[in-house]
Formats: C-alpha cells, structure tokens, sequence
C-alpha cells in the first residue's frame, strides 16, 4: 500500500506558520477579555462595604502567552465571594462573575474562531 505523507507534511508547516502569525493577535484577544469581563464582574457584584468589588480582577496579563499557555485567571479573592455567587441555605445567589463571562464569551469565541480561520487560510 502506497501512502503520500505529502500533503500531511504541507498541513503540519501550514498549522506551525500559523501559530506564529496568530499567537501574538490571541494574546490581545485573551487580554482584552479578561479585562472586559474583569470590569463586567465589578459592575454586577452587589456592594455593601466594597469589598467584594474591589477583590475582583485578574492575573498579571503581561504574562499571556509568556509560558506558551494562553492563559489568565480572573476572580474575586474575597474570601465569601463564592456565597454571594452561588448562594447559600439562607441567601440567595447574586451571580457576577458567571454573568460577566457569559456576556462576553460569544465575542472571545468569535475572534478566536476568526484567528483560527484567517491562520489556516492564509
């Protein structure tokens, strides 16, 4: 059985040359997500001292990217945080965070799908 690994070997220089081109352009992406969310979380999160609010935000984004991982954490670190999201037995739920990423998740999947395209196709 004959088997051409030519155009195996084309599409692996193809996935490789758009790995460089795409990963810096991800890397604001990433970035401009978490800020917009960030920024979505403090405005849905209830405030009564403030300092649920002002607990929130994400890690060092200078970093995206850096490790070869596109990555960022973005939350709250009071330490009641999860209650306020998720509600308790005698509180009900207030959900910012969730809500705040879901909002913006449609247009982070649109421009990374849009990244992934234009990589792939030149």
């Amino acid at each position: 059985m004959d088997f051409d690994t030519g155009e195996l070997v084309k599409l692996a220089g193809d996935i490789k040359k758009a790995a460089k081109s795409t990963g810096p352009r991800a890397q604001l992406v990433i970035r401009k997500t978490a800020r917009d969310i960030t920024a979505d979380a403090k405005n849905l999160a209830p405030v009564d001292t403030g300092n649920l609010k002002g607990s929130i935000s994400h890690t060092d984004l200078r970093t995206v990217g850096r490790s070869g991982t596109l990555t960022v954490e973005i939350g709250p670190t009071a330490s009641y945080a999860v209650f306020v999201e998720l509600g308790t037995s005698k509180m009900a739920a207030q959900p910012f965070m969730g809500p705040a990423a879901d909002r913006r998740a449609p247009a982070f999947e649109q421009a990374m799908a849009q990244l992934g395209e234009e990589g792939l196709n030149g």
